[in-house]
């Protein structure tokens, strides 16, 4: 945004002392920039009247007259009771921790509350309310903004901030869209936008903002989608062909089955990719289970057939030693030298391998975050693919890519990225979907049992587990007091299982803070039968390949992100025999979470799915904003603003398109926004 002073620190602001300062840099609200962006989640319209024997459809906002009082409780616990009534009603006002208001609230008098009511006891109450004097006009009667908080710092306070702001601030506010853009859409200017969304003037005029700035986020994003888009040369074809490499065949002869259709799409288009004259950036995605990484290997062996070098990073160190193993057994046998590196290499290993990796002395290098560290050179990088590719930041993939010169990229998600995301952040690469599984393969039949229901679910994985399967049980907590005491822990139901439910199997355990060397131990012993019944944190969501396991069990499910569940489920299923998964949920869950829930009884697919948690959660929270890759926005959602997500992507591109260097008058104002504002910085490169 640009506002003059721009960097002018939030302490500056008249009221906001160290204490407050402090509070507000808990939501990263550390400038006046910060806070006048820091938009409301929600609007509270207090001009529209609903009395109290209307409290079921809304919270109450209506005139009342006190008609008594009382205490209750005693001490320290003691509380004021306000009786009060309009014209439809009485009920009852529980003052928790404002003992002052008996001052200030006088019996006979009207005031206007706005507040929550429920019944209880027999009377109809509220213990959270805001009152005031009917005759003075201050909230009241207004549209004010809902903000996300912190502990310390209250609606009130932060109202009043954003207002003393908008005050000293909003005229220094510039318009950052082309004038062509705001005359064709009918939008507001950038100052009025701001102002209007935090303290609208009427509901038209509320959403005329959201609308404004919604628009403005992702004509941003898109410009710089765009000018990735286009600073990629054109490809040029050096062969029309996408046939089969040597020891690509070579490989298909040795696989005791055929690519799926999927499969052999995705390998085609990944051919022609790697015979054309610039570097691919290809994103790749499947469903759990749909063979991204044969294709992966595939590819490796392309780029190694012309005298190259493939690095492979994984998120985790149990992922990139399955992909290891898996790539010894299948490519090794070709003549490819494989390794393996990861952090933990002993330092007379890791010499020797980072020898034969710089001399060329290593075809394809599998590993985590230790391929782009600072002492790892590698002969000819020409193919990096990042496989669960949004746990990895921008930075991370920066630094993989920086090991060769200008290579290859294909990144991999089982984790499927909805089509308005894809459009959004991955507007600027081709992507390639295998839409199909293996043959054989039956589809995971998913159950949801209450908590209270666990013995059934108890027995029916005992009679799976009487069948020589195997299951996997998913906790939310490590271990008891990680977060929350009313939650199931993995360490405390590993004992539970293993000495109460399941005695006659062998339980063990695998979670974040185990050695790498314990998980790996854990896992093999897992996929050899030697232990039955595995219990853990969604550490299993990626890279755990059993395919005699037959039973998932997730307690709290509703803890878990649509898309996590999805990756959860697809940990079972990997053979031909039927498969379970049963998602355990809190008896008292409310009718919203059990709706979440039954996306995951009503469908298999995991776009859908990805498409149906992007509606409900928001692209924050199911990609996270550390490592996400994909994006951080402050007030757009790509799925819920996709037709203005659309008509920005055709006003940034036909503006790159005419003006690539953005040198003409008008969209000069494009130029100095991202010179001196660059929006987005946590979209993948």
């Amino acid at each position: 945004m640009f506002i003059r002073n721009i960097d002018t620190h939030i302490n500056k602001l008249h009221g906001v002392g160290s204490v407050a300062s402090a509070k507000l840099a808990h939501l990263e609200i550390n400038k006046i920039k910060d806070l006048l962006t820091y938009y409301p989640k929600d609007w509270e319209d207090r001009s529209i009247i609903n009395p109290l024997n209307n409290y079921q459809n809304g919270k109450v906002c209506n005139i009342v007259k006190i008609i008594g009082r009382d205490w209750i409780g005693y001490g320290r616990n003691k509380t004021l009771k306000l009786y009060i009534e309009d014209n439809t009603a009485q009920g009852i006002l529980l003052c928790f921790n404002r003992p002052w208001l008996e001052k200030q609230i006088i019996t006979g008098k009207t005031y206007r509350i706005w507040g929550k009511f429920y019944y209880k006891y027999g009377e109809l109450q509220s213990g959270s309310f805001e009152i005031e004097d009917a005759n003075i006009q201050n909230t009241f009667s207004k549209i004010l903004p809902i903000y996300p908080l912190t502990a310390g710092l209250s609606q009130a306070m932060l109202r009043r901030f954003v207002s003393r702001a908008l005050n000293q601030y909003s005229s220094d506010i510039m318009d950052e869209l082309p004038d062509e853009i705001i005359k064709k859409y009918n939008l507001m200017p950038k100052n009025k936008a701001i102002k209007e969304i935090h303290f609208p003037s009427t509901a038209e005029e509320l959403e005329k903002a959201r609308r404004t700035l919604v628009f403005e986020e992702l004509f941003y994003l898109q410009i710089l989608v765009g000018k990735r888009k286009i600073n990629r040369p054109q490809r040029i074809k050096k062969n029309t062909k996408e046939d089969y490499s040597k020891l690509q065949n070579n490989l298909l002869k040795r696989l005791p089955f055929t690519l799926t259709e999927g499969q052999f799409n995705a390998v085609k288009e990944i051919n022609l990719d790697l015979n054309s004259n610039i570097s691919m950036a290809r994103l790749l995605q499947g469903d759990v289970g749909s063979g991204k990484t044969l294709v992966s290997f595939l590819t490796a062996l392309k780029i190694v057939e012309n005298g190259n070098q493939a690095a492979i990073m994984a998120p985790t160190e149990l992922l990139a030693r399955q992909h290891s193993d898996n790539a010894a057994k299948l490519l090794e046998p070709l003549g490819i030298n494989v390794a393996f590196l990861t952090g933990n290499i002993k330092t007379a290993g890791r010499k020797e391998l980072l020898k034969n990796l710089k001399n060329g002395g290593i075809d394809i290098v599998i590993g985590t975050h230790a391929l782009f560290s600072k002492d790892v050179e590698y002969k000819k990088l020409a193919l990096v693919i990042i496989d669960e590719q949004h746990r990895f930041g921008v930075t991370q993939r920066s630094l993989i890519m920086s090991k060769g010169d200008n290579p290859h990229l294909l990144m991999m998600s089982a984790t499927p990225i909805p089509r308005t995301l894809a459009l959004t952040v991955f507007g600027d690469m081709d992507v390639s979907i295998i839409p199909d599984m293996p043959p054989g393969r039956k589809p995971v039949k998913t159950h949801l049992a209450k908590e209270s229901s666990e013995k059934k679910v108890y027995d029916f994985v005992g009679a799976e587990l009487e069948k020589g399967r195997q299951a996997y049980f998913v906790y939310p907590l490590i271990e008891e007091g990680d977060n929350s005491n009313d939650l199931k822990d993995a360490v405390s139901m590993t004992e539970r299982l293993s000495k109460e439910v399941f005695p006659q199997y062998k339980t063990a355990i695998i979670h974040s803070k185990l050695t790498e060397e314990k998980k790996q131990q854990t896992m093999e012993d897992f996929r050899m039968n030697r232990i039955q019944i595995l219990a853990a944190t969604s550490v299993v969501e990626v890279g755990v390949d059993v395919p005699n396991a037959a039973c998932m069990v997730v307690e709290h499910a509703e803890r878990f992100g649509l898309s996590a569940l999805h990756q959860l489920r697809g940990r079972v299923g990997r053979g031909t025999d039927q498969s379970y998964c049963f998602l355990v949920y809190s008896d008292d869950l409310t009718e919203d979470g059990k709706a979440r829930l039954k996306v995951m009884l009503e469908n298999n697919d995991g776009f859908v799915i990805a498409e149906e948690d992007l509606k409900l959660r928001g692209p924050g929270q199911i990609t996270g904003t550390e490592q996400s890759g994909y994006l951080l926005l402050g007030i757009s959602n790509p799925f819920r603003d996709f037709e203005q997500l659309e008509a920005a992507r055709k006003d940034a591109f036909a503006i790159l398109e005419n003006d690539p260097a953005l040198l003409l008058p008008g969209h000069r104002i494009i130029a100095k926004v991202l010179e001196e504002a660059p929006p987005f910085g946590n979209i993948v490169l």
